[in-house]
């Protein structure tokens, strides 16, 4: 995990970090070594989501290209509903965006100005109720919904079981001979409760297990990063 950005409002999550490590003391060894929690919320909510799909299986190099000329399509450089959807398929190509990704784009510019996701909704909504409303949305499944709300909305108590990252540490610090499987991991992380956001967010900020395998949620913090 990179963060490019600095974040002067991040919340404080020391209080969340004690707790884990009262709770946890092999996840106490992780948050030692790892440094602050930097976590912090994203008002552009459209934006963060153009972000995800963008980066979706490309590297964080080419996600991060791929983004500034995305983002220089629109006026002031800011990704709106209105704005984007007034940009031809073509337009969005030109950007370095696939056919599939246009698409994808055009969909959620319709959702949210037809008003399927005004911003004010969001925290009256349960974790489930913000996943059921985004995944009907082409190009946003049950990992992406995830990703935007621990890195965008901050919800505490998410625990994505199969991000491939997350598993990865998971086997290397606990010392398991497999790859967890969401079974193990709910087991497993039910000591981290009310914080599994936050226990997870330590863990992929912690160093690979292997040389050249970072995880899945490299490219999702890459492209939901504020910019």
């Amino acid at each position: 995990m990179i963060d490019l950005i600095a974040k002067p409002n991040c919340p404080d999550w020391t209080k969340a970090a004690a707790y884990l490590s009262r709770a946890d003391p092999v996840l106490a060894g992780v948050i030692r070594q790892t440094g602050p929690c930097t976590l912090s919320p994203r008002k552009d909510h459209f934006g963060a989501l153009c972000q995800s799909i963008v980066g979706q299986q490309i590297s964080v190099a080419a996600a991060l290209t791929v983004w500034g000329r995305f983002r220089k399509l629109c006026p002031a450089s800011r990704p709106t509903p209105r704005a984007v959807s007034k940009l031809s398929e073509e337009t969005l190509r030109s950007a370095g965006l696939s056919r599939q990704k246009a698409t994808y784009i055009h969909s959620l510019a319709a959702a949210f100005g037809g008003g399927a996701f005004p911003a004010k909704r969001w925290a009256a909504m349960s974790d489930e109720e913000v996943v059921q409303a985004l995944i009907p949305v082409k190009g946003i499944g049950r990992w992406t919904a995830e990703m935007f709300l621990i890195f965008v909305l901050n919800r505490t108590d998410l625990l994505p079981v199969d991000d491939l990252g997350l598993c990865n540490r998971v086997k290397h610090f606990y010392h398991l001979d497999e790859y967890p499987n969401a079974k193990t991991m709910v087991k497993l992380a039910e000591k981290w409760r009310p914080y599994r956001s936050i226990a997870t967010w330590f863990l992929w900020r912690s160093p690979a297990p292997k040389a050249g395998v970072a995880g899945g949620v490299a490219s999702t913090v890459t492209a939901i990063k504020k910019v």
